[in-house]
């Protein structure tokens, strides 16, 4: 199986080693240097109606970029779009669940699956409205995020809050919910006034057990900012 590893400090590569016959996929324009041993072809994985579901669920490119081992042994550096951290997921006994721009990369055994959300997930999700990715498969899968990244882990009886825009990716057995901030005993209505005019915003609440990824910084709010000062 080809070997995933994270080198250098900030703003890392992800290193992958692979030997003759093995193949990995990632994000379109992903790939930095590969040697000479090694293939990329721009390909549409899964067919053409499983890339326009992951278009709309996840952000990605409609083509990925495949890279194999053809000529012997190999190594590539592949990065992402945004600054920040990157982290590998061991994927079999645990699937993940992976928010907008957050994949990279994956083991050619290891699937991006697209699934429906429920209605009230769907309306207030950042994460592809009603449809959002899914892993399958046994492998690796490597994930970004925007800034540094930490991880958590859910204990039954102890949800964990999170805002929406700095959730990476999470355990698929986790049960999950998007809300807005604040909660009380005020009504939807009230909370989401509150929420907006704090600029708390939307948050996903986590219960069960398994484990979530997060990053420090907020991608739309660094986005809103930037304008901001390219117009003044």
């Amino acid at each position: 199986m080809p070997k995933f590893s994270i080198t250098g400090d900030i703003d890392p590569f992800l290193h992958v080693s692979l030997a003759h016959g093995e193949k990995i996929y990632c994000e379109s324009d992903a790939m930095v240097m590969m040697e000479a041993a090694l293939d990329l072809k721009g390909k549409v994985t899964g067919g053409i109606g499983a890339a326009l579901m992951r278009r709309f669920a996840n952000g990605e490119s409609f083509f990925q970029q495949h890279i194999e081992a053809v000529r012997g042994e190999g190594d590539c550096l592949l990065a992402p779009r945004l600054p920040g951290a990157m982290q590998v997921l061991d994927v079999g006994q645990r699937q993940y669940m992976l928010s907008d721009g957050a994949f990279v990369a994956a083991t050619s055994s290891v699937e991006l699956k697209v699934r429906t959300q429920s209605l009230g997930n769907a309306l207030f999700a950042q994460s592809g409205g009603f449809f959002i990715t899914e892993t399958a498969g046994v492998g690796q899968v490597a994930v970004s995020g925007f800034g540094s990244m930490s991880q958590l882990e859910v204990t039954p009886g102890r949800d964990v809050i999170i805002d929406n825009s700095h959730v990476v990716a999470w355990d698929s057995a986790l049960r999950y919910e998007i809300s807005v901030t604040t909660g009380g005993n005020s009504g939807f209505l009230s909370n989401l006034v509150n929420s907006q005019t704090s600029g708390e915003g939307m948050v996903l609440r986590f219960s069960g057990q398994g484990k979530i990824l997060i990053c420090s910084r907020n991608g739309a709010a660094f986005q809103a900012w930037a304008q901001r000062g390219v117009a003044q």
